[in-house]
């Protein structure tokens, strides 16, 4: 079927909330767009004039092909090398979607975009609409083909799920600079002890390197162990450089609502790291590093102004 120039803009008017949909269910930019596309060649090939409502046309196809999709990359993902963590999104993006209330916010944090990986499927889908997106829960029935019933008690089941994992703390972009900027005079010093003030006892850094840079495949668990990994980490040696090609220039910025420190070497970012920060500390240290996971990061990096580095890595 041919689509009138209406349709595609209606459409394109929802590829917006479609590719924020989906990057919160698959963690993956880039699969978001590929998602939000074949949704689109979807659209393209049905009987447009009689779809009643589109919006909940497209946010069904979209939604049940991420969940097509989810499956089959929770058995990829058994295979992954090392640990998997989502894509980072870095400030501004707009496919970070809303992010008006404290629960739109959290929602896409790189946090609990972590934690949503210990649901299935449905209760991630679930989660993700009445959450993110506010559906109400008999939009949702329809959207996935349950009870409304069903996707009340789902939700409560993800919700609970997620928040016995969470204890963040919400903070502005000020305060965000101030802790990294405290961490990052913290991680140079090379001393141990002012970077184990600075985190919960029980902090845990992970690293994604997917098989493509070095990452250690278990996480750094405990203050003491997070703050000698990340002292050594910001230790200049020549066999650093090396293995990255050069000295990467280290930024403040906030990816995913959060405090996060991003390198960038050549004008390409090759690492962001990702700060849970809590009332008591710092909790967690997330680094994609994952080349393959950073190149929207790096076009986005391209296009914003940014100021001047804070230091230089290794």
């Amino acid at each position: 079927m041919v689509l009138t120039r209406s349709d595609v803009d209606r459409f394109e008017a929802s590829r917006p909330r479609l590719e924020a949909i989906a990057y919160r269910l698959l963690g993956s930019a880039t699969e978001a767009e590929d998602a939000a596309q074949e949704t689109f060649l979807r659209w393209q090939a049905a009987d447009v004039d009689h779809i009643e409502v589109p919006e909940a046309w497209l946010t069904k196809v979209l939604t049940n092909l991420c969940l097509n999709q989810l499956t089959s990359a929770r058995a990829r993902r058994e295979t992954y090398v090392g640990q998997w963590l989502p894509e980072p999104l870095l400030g501004g993006d707009p496919m970070l979607g809303p992010a008006d209330t404290a629960e739109q916010r959290e929602s896409v944090s790189y946090a609990v975009l972590a934690l949503l990986e210990r649901l299935s499927p449905g209760e991630r889908a679930v989660y993700v609409l009445r959450e993110a997106f506010d559906y109400p829960h008999r939009e949702i029935a329809e959207i996935l083909d349950i009870t409304e019933t069903a996707s009340q008690q789902i939700f409560h089941r993800a919700k609970k799920h997620v928040a016995d994992g969470k204890a963040r703390t919400e903070i502005d972009e000020a305060a965000a600079r101030r802790i990294i900027d405290e961490f990052l005079a913290a991680a140079t010093t090379g001393r141990t002890e002012p970077l184990v003030r600075l985190l919960t006892q029980d902090a845990i850094s992970i690293g994604d390197g997917g098989g493509k840079v070095p990452a250690r495949t278990k996480p750094f668990e405990g203050a003491l162990a997070v703050a000698k990994f990340m002292r050594g980490l910001f230790k200049p040696s020549k066999a650093k450089r090396a293995l990255a090609g050069g000295s990467p220039e280290v930024y403040a910025t906030t990816a995913n609502g959060d405090p996060a420190v991003v390198a960038v070497l050549d004008g390409r970012v090759v690492g962001v790291m990702c700060l849970e920060v809590t009332a008591e500390g710092i909790a967690a240290f997330r680094s994609q590093a994952n080349p393959d996971k950073l190149e929207r990061a790096t076009r986005r990096w391209a296009a914003t102004d940014h100021g001047e580095p804070l230091l230089n890595a290794f």
